[in-house]
């Protein structure tokens, strides 16, 4: 009988019916009251129903039960991390890293938790560690680039955001996040390059080519300048900064 509910109650979950399916996770935690998973299934029902109150206490209820279920630490995760309730999901994570010390998913989201809490020197550490375990995992690159360029040491950026296009090549935001930080290291041949193969990459990226423009113009490449900025004007941006580039045309044709 209470496999049919659980049953029925995952398939309300699956046509997206969630107040249908609280009633019956609820009617079988009446029964099974050490049922940790039912716990966790109307914590996901409460979530999707924006009741973030009832989730958070159902995957607490969880927890309690069978400290052993990882999922569990991850949606309750998200909740503290929307709520920015960093103290809290801190706590948590470091909790699941005691109870499931395998699962490396727990230091690489209290890695995130750390960056937003600007405990920068704690969330490197525990990238660092992920690396050591999975050295493909070209998110943890990623948010390690994000912290380095934040410090303003733009090697390490730049080394970290190569080491994510090893595993997801042609990708325009990290060509363009990489032509940053080669700017800002004043390495500006390859940081032109990139925003170019961010262009090449999406040729819709209006970012890329407003800082291509500004790069062929610092250079004195003013014909090239132009082409970048005609196109940068082409694409759906504020008639505000329409308004402005243009005038920067303007001067520059006036050369």
């Amino acid at each position: 009988m209470m496999n049919e509910k659980v049953e029925k109650a995952l398939e309300c979950f699956k046509n997206k019916d969630y107040n249908g399916a609280i009633d019956l996770f609820t009617a079988v935690a009446e029964v099974e009251t050490d049922n940790a998973e039912i716990y966790n299934n109307l914590g996901l029902c409460y979530a999707n129903i924006g009741d973030d109150d009832k989730a958070e206490k159902n995957y607490l209820k969880c927890i309690e039960l069978n400290p052993k279920i990882p999922q569990c630490y991850i949606n309750l995760a998200d909740i503290y991390y929307r709520q920015r309730r960093l103290s809290e999901g801190i706590n948590i994570l470091s909790y699941a890293i005691d109870m499931l010390p395998d699962d490396l998913i727990f230091r690489h989201y209290l890695a995130r938790f750390y960056m937003e809490d600007t405990k920068q020197d704690l969330a490197i550490d525990e990238l660092v560690y992920v690396l050591e375990k999975q050295p493909d995992n070209y998110d943890a690159y990623y948010d390690l680039a994000k912290i380095y360029f934040e410090f303003g040491n733009y090697d390490s950026a730049i080394e970290n955001l190569e080491n994510v296009l090893e595993y997801k090549q042609d990708n325009e935001f990290i060509y363009y996040y990489l032509g940053e930080a080669y700017q800002a290291n004043d390495e500006i041949d390859k940081a032109l390059s990139n925003f170019l193969k961010a262009i090449a990459t999406n040729n819709k990226f209006p970012q890329a080519y407003k800082k291509a423009a500004i790069l062929f113009m610092a250079r004195g490449d003013n014909e090239d300048a132009i082409e970048y900025f005609e196109d940068y004007l082409s694409l759906d941006i504020p008639q505000e900064e329409k308004d402005s580039v243009n005038k920067i045309v303007e001067k520059i044709k006036q050369k």
